[in-house]
């Protein structure tokens, strides 16, 4: 099959990741990855003259096919696709499922198309790795009728997951899970390199304490806002995703590094990251009775693969399954970061979304 070089584009709240890859059958070559703010810039268009820029600077090939990371397809998008009108009308359909994240999604596609006119362009969905959830995961204790209009566990931080799985190869275990830990923060256990639950629900808002997202949330708080503050959808969305997580409870920051700098003299900020550790300990702990035991433990995202400290806290709390920490070994993020004593393998990956991004596009269009 041929070689395509294509580009990967992962767009954040403030910030644009990309990479340019070479794929063919044997695998995948890095050939160039950035990142560029989109923080003050005019639009999207302004961002991907940027993208543009850096290739041709850097004397990289043009690309012959580009691949999105997308949050959530809705009910409706589940596998990868080739993007075309009928992809984007159902997109801008799904977009109440994730609106921090879809409406950014939509103008970089358009803005994308528009640039380079012609280019095959994929869509890569983060819900598409969690797809064969079992029904005792994916169901919500809500009113049955409701699974049909598509409220029920999404699953997020998949094309992360699927490059953690990669990596691993061959020594995938049993029963893993896998700690994502960013801005963003799920938790999920995989039998057989399988997902089978996951800390995020319904949108990307929910399980563990996030940067600005509360994470799991007792539905009665939203009803007592909504009822004594007069608090409406907007300002609910705002509160939950934008103002609430460790800014929330620190008043100082939603950045974890900010957060350790605060935390000697402002308790609050402490008070933050404990929460966090916390939080991700009784996911990790409630992950491994879904498996009836653990056989290994990865960190990867932005926390989980440079915060020894917060790596630490969360698996100081966790000897009692077995965890027995190498702390040099974690301090360095060298593998494994367990001792010989621990039942289990406690291990650092990086995450690979854009490969993996490359990836599936290479495999849909070669």
């Amino acid at each position: 099959m041929s070689t395509l070089n294509i580009l990967a584009l992962n767009s954040g709240s403030s910030s644009l990741k990309f990479g340019l890859y070479r794929v063919d059958s044997a695998g995948a070559e890095e050939l160039l990855s950035e990142t560029v703010s989109t923080a003050g810039t005019a639009d999207h268009r302004d961002a991907l003259t940027r993208v543009a820029s850096v290739l041709a600077t850097a004397g990289m090939p043009p690309p012959d096919a580009i691949g999105h990371r997308i949050v959530h397809g809705g009910p409706a998008l589940r596998q990868h696709c080739r993007i075309d009108d009928a992809v984007m009308r159902q997109l801008q359909a799904a977009a109440a499922f994730a609106p921090l994240h879809t409406p950014a999604e939509l103008a970089l596609i358009r803005a994308t198309q528009a640039h380079f006119p012609g280019i095959a362009q994929v869509a890569c969905f983060d819900t598409q790795f969690h797809a064969s959830l079992p029904e005792v995961a994916r169901v919500l204790p809500i009113a049955r009728e409701l699974l049909s209009e598509g409220l029920h566990r999404y699953g997020f931080h998949g094309l992360s997951l699927e490059s953690i799985v990669r990596q691993l190869g061959d020594v995938v275990p049993k029963r893993l899970v896998i700690a994502h830990l960013g801005n963003g923060a799920s938790i999920t256990a995989l039998k057989d390199g399988q997902s089978i639950d996951t800390s995020m629900g319904l949108t990307p808002s929910g399980g563990v304490i996030m940067g600005t997202r509360s994470g799991d949330l007792d539905p009665g708080v939203l009803v007592y806002l909504m009822r004594e503050k007069k608090l409406d959808a907007a300002k609910l969305a705002a509160l939950i995703d934008q103002n609430s997580g460790l800014l929330g409870i620190s008043g100082v920051s939603g950045d974890m590094r900010r957060l350790h700098e605060a935390a000697a003299s402002n308790r609050d900020a402490r008070l933050a990251i404990e929460m966090f550790c916390y939080s991700v300990r009784k996911q990790v702990a409630a992950m491994s009775a879904a498996l009836c035991g653990l056989d290994m433990l990865v960190f990867t995202g932005g926390i989980g693969e440079n915060d020894a400290l917060v790596r630490s806290e969360i698996c100081e709390g966790l000897g009692w399954i077995g965890v027995s920490r190498d702390e040099s070994c974690n301090r360095a993020a060298a593998n494994p970061g367990s001792d010989r004593t621990s039942r289990f393998q406690v291990l650092v990956l990086a995450s690979q979304e854009d490969e993996q991004i490359a990836r599936h596009t290479w495999a849909l269009l070669a």
